[in-house]
């Protein structure tokens, strides 16, 4: 084991896959995950599995990675998104739609079974109990998108970000951790308003609500993690030995999941057409923002072009 490199900001790639890449900074042992999704930015398979992998490799090398040829221990395990304005739309609706139309059932159960295997590893800090998990949401986390972020013992949120779960709105509910994740923060009470009223609020509501940790300003997000880290590192000991204490507390175990996930499942297969037609609306609205930022995207060096 090498000592860390105390050279601030210094990244170093760890691990890249087609949808998602991992850096480390040896200064504040932190590894920095990015997902980066070409098409709509939700949870494919592909991304789950991905963000499965290296947590797997994680929880076998003791919540260290390899760098550069260069074995180092990582504190914190920070999820984030370089999609521009989304943290993550949540499930896979696409995928939904046709496993629902097809009546398979058992690749539906699969699938969320993929999503568990990561809520589950998140919340049990990838069996390192010395490594803290932090959620950067920059602009918007829905469905699955929101279960993550919860998944994860710090939630730091820019002023513009936004998270719900609004599956109900397609006469659905998040069943992939939401409803277990949010009564062990906010109380069965609010999480089932959360969860049945289907709205979206912003960043800084849910942070007077208790569920975001630390507000930042617009585009800090990252300076906000680091500052965060860097004012509880003396206590960086204490704090993760509370976060298990409260785990202990409060566990949170696959079984309960799995069940829920079960519960889920019959419900998705349960959705009459009126309820299909909605996830098709959605997954239309998704696919012509797509397309609307990419426009943007082309068209922005011509505009400046333009303005010179």
């Amino acid at each position: 084991m090498t000592s860390m490199n105390d050279v601030a900001g210094l990244r170093l790639a760890c691990a890249t896959y087609p949808e998602l890449e991992y850096e480390f900074e040896p200064a504040i042992g932190t590894v920095w995950g990015y997902m980066r999704q070409r098409g709509i930015p939700c949870f494919t398979p592909g991304l789950l599995k991905s963000i499965r992998d290296f947590g797997d490799a994680l929880r076998a090398g003791g919540g260290t990675v390899e760098c550069e040829g260069t074995r180092y221990k990582v504190h914190y395990y920070v999820a984030a998104s370089r999609v521009p304005r989304v943290f993550n739309l949540g499930g896979d609706i696409g995928l939904f739609l046709l496993l629902i139309k097809a009546r398979d059932r058992d690749a539906l159960a699969r699938y969320a079974a993929l999503c568990i295997d990561n809520i589950h590893a998140r919340v049990q800090n990838y069996g390192c109990p010395e490594l803290t998990t932090i959620s950067l949401v920059q602009g918007e986390a829905l469905g699955g998108g929101f279960e993550t972020a919860l998944a994860s013992d710090v939630i730091v949120a820019e002023e513009s970000a936004t998270m719900g779960l609004p599956e109900i709105l397609f006469n659905l509910f998040p069943g992939m951790g939401a409803y277990s994740l949010l009564a062990r923060r906010v109380g069965p009470r609010l999480a089932e308003e959360l969860i049945l009223s289907g709205r979206v609020l912003p960043a800084a509501r849910l942070h007077e609500m208790g569920i975001v940790d630390v507000l930042a300003k617009e585009g800090e997000g990252e300076a906000a993690v680091r500052d965060w880290i860097l004012k509880n590192a003396r206590r960086r000991v204490g704090f993760q030995a509370v976060m298990q204490a409260r785990k202990q507390v409060f566990p949170l175990t696959r079984a309960e999941l799995d069940a829920v996930v079960g519960t889920w499942v019959e419900c998705a297969m349960r959705l009459e057409e009126r309820d299909l037609r909605m996830m098709e609306r959605l997954v239309r609205a998704q696919q012509e923002r797509l397309e609307r930022s990419a426009r943007a995207a082309v068209g922005a060096p011509r505009l400046a072009v333009a303005a010179r």
